[in-house]
Formats: C-alpha cells, sequence, structure tokens
C-alpha cells in the first residue's frame, strides 16, 4: 500500500500523511495531480488518501473508496436518549460504570453505542486486526465532527488497539473487563447493509475457536457476547444462548462466565 495526499493539498495535509505512511510502515508518494487511478497503475498497490477531513482507503479492485463514518452509531445514540432498547446493549447488559472489551472493532458502531451508555466513568476497548482499518477507526473516531455532544464524546472515548485479538485477550489479567464481545464478518453476508462491502475489503476473516472463548470467559467478570447472522451455525458450536429475533437478520448470543463446561463443549440446556 502507498500514501498520497488528495488533489487539493497543503503542507498541513502532506505533513499528516507522512506520519500515515511512517505509522503504517509504507511509502509516501507525492500526488502531483494525478488520479488515484493513476497512482495504483503507477504502483501497482492500494492507495490511502490524506485528505483535509478524512481517510479514504482505495483498494486496487474496488470501484469506491473505503472512509470512516459513525454508520448506524448516530441514530443508535439518539435512540438511546430517548430511552428506547438497544439490542446490543440489552445483550451485553452494559450500564454506567462498566467495561467493554470489543474483539472486532470494525466501524466502531457498537462500541460507540456501548461508550454512550458506559459513559465518562466506563471503559470501551477496541481492538482491530488490520492496521489500516484501526488506523482509519482511530482516526475517525477522534476527528468526526458530530453535531450531536453526546455522540462525539462517546466516539472520542474508545481507546482502539491494533492487532489480534487473539494475542490481546492471551494478554490480558483474568476477570479484568465486564463483557468481551465479538462480532465476525458474517458467514451469510447481508448483502443491503451499507459500507459492508468496503469493510470486507480490510476486514480480518478469523474464525472465533473454542479456545479463544475460553479466554474471553477468562478475560471477562460478566459475560462473553457474539453477533452473528441468524443462520449462523457459531452459536450452536460455540455454545452460546442465541437471542431470536424474528425480523432481525442478525442475532446475538451470550455467555455467562460461569458456562465454562458448556463453551468447552457440554450440551447446552436452556
Amino acid at each position: 500500500m502507498i500514501v498520497s495526499t488528495s488533489a487539493r493539498t497543503n503542507k498541513k495535509i502532506e505533513e499528516k500523511a507522512r506520519r500515515a505512511a511512517a505509522e503504517l510502515d509504507c511509502p509516501f508518494v507525492k500526488r502531483n495531480k494525478r488520479s488515484v487511478a493513476s497512482l495504483q497503475a503507477d504502483y501497482d498497490s492500494d492507495c490511502l488518501i490524506v485528505a483535509k477531513n478524512r481517510l479514504e482507503f482505495y483498494a486496487s479492485d474496488a470501484e469506491e473508496p473505503f472512509f470512516f463514518h459513525p454508520n448506524s452509531a448516530s441514530f443508535r445514540v439518539k435512540r438511546l436518549m430517548r430511552g428506547e432498547a438497544d439490542p446490543f446493549i440489552t445483550a451485553s447488559g452494559l450500564k454506567p460504570g462498566m467495561s467493554l472489551l470489543d474483539c472486532t472493532l470494525g466501524l466502531a458502531s457498537d462500541s460507540i453505542a456501548a461508550s454512550f451508555v458506559i459513559g465518562p466513568s466506563g471503559r470501551v476497548t477496541g481492538i482491530e486486526g488490520n492496521p489500516v482499518l484501526a488506523y482509519m477507526v482511530k482516526h475517525g473516531l477522534n476527528e468526526w465532527e458530530s453535531s450531536l455532544r453526546e455522540l462525539g464524546e462517546a466516539m472520542k472515548r474508545i481507546h482502539v488497539i491494533s492487532g489480534s485479538y487473539q494475542q490481546v485477550l492471551a494478554s490480558l489479567p483474568d476477570q479484568s473487563v465486564d463483557v468481551v464481545y465479538f462480532d465476525p464478518m458474517f458467514t451469510k453476508p447481508i448483502l443491503t447493509s451499507e459500507g459492508i462491502a468496503g469493510l470486507r475489503k480490510l476486514a480480518v476473516q478469523d474464525e472465533l475457536t473454542q479456545e479463544t472463548i475460553q479466554e474471553a470467559l477468562r478475560v471477562a467478570k460478566q459475560r462473553i457476547v457474539l453477533k452473528d447472522h441468524y443462520q449462523s451455525s457459531r452459536f450452536s458450536n460455540l455454545g452460546f444462548h442465541q437471542q431470536i429475533r424474528p425480523t432481525s437478520l442478525f442475532h446475538f448470543g451470550t455467555m455467562e462466565v460461569g458456562e465454562k463446561e458448556t463453551a468447552a463443549g457440554v450440551t447446552n440446556k436452556e
């Protein structure tokens, strides 16, 4: 991958692009009035463009750029402010002052909702396995200008870690966070989801294992939560209690910390 600037650039934008290239350990290339397509062709590479207000990732085989945006988090926070229920918050049982470890951060929509509910006294940490996506989301969370103060504050409170959730989990002490959350790429894609096509270009395709679930149960104080397609076999294979939502294409599954035997393969009897 190469890093360059928007077509209309200045010294500040170029300095920001050079810092991005250094942090991501990839070459910085001067734009020199070339189109993004020309840059991709000249260097046979994906391209990260640093613009005034956002970062744009152009995959070599994608027609449109991928960029960070709050996605559904904006209207979710507005609903929460009105006292309405949010399926993820309900499934996770999050309350003010609690802590969440989001092992598959992605665009951070669930983490933003969690950060709003948990508040300044709590802590949300998100792990993203793709370093480019982690960099884009980290900067997007801190730089996005929102007219909704509560949304902006919730975004800025999220701590982003670039790395493998398996390694991060293994490094954490026992019972060090209240809730551990997994939202892997669905085995059956929901094609109508906005932004998913771009996200899939950067998403890490790791499969959840029993070993990871056991590690998550060690780290969690209360429960672990899984989000997946309603037809996914992960719920039953890994021992989660699937919460049926008849009108939704995705469901949540929960597992309490005391259910280690279930995760190890004992039949789950609800």
